[in-house]
C-alpha cells in the first residue's frame, strides 16, 4: 500500500529501509522521500517503522519464554 502518496513510497519499502538500518522517518525521509513534500505520512511512516524494530524484541509464549 502506499503511504507516501506525494512520493510514492510503499509500506513494503518503509520495512525494507527499517530492515537496513533505518531507525528514525528524518532518515527515512533522506533515503526514501517518505515525508519531504507535505509531511502528512510521517505518522503512519513512523508506525511503520517502530513495528518493523519492535518485533524482534517480541517475546514468543512457548517453552523458551517458559526456560528463561
Amino acid at each position: 500500500m502506499y503511504v507516501c502518496i506525494c512520493n510514492g513510497v510503499t509500506d513494503h519499502q518503509i520495512r525494507q529501509a527499517a530492515e537496513e538500518g533505518c531507525r528514525t522517518t528524518s532518515e527515512l525521509t533522506m533515503r526514501t522521500g517518505c515525508g519531504a513534500t507535505c509531511g502528512s505520512c510521517l505518522e503512519m511512516a513512523g508506525d511503520i517503522l517502530a513495528s518493523v524494530h519492535a518485533f524482534p524484541l517480541a517475546v514468543l509464549p512457548g517453552p523458551l519464554a517458559e526456560a528463561a
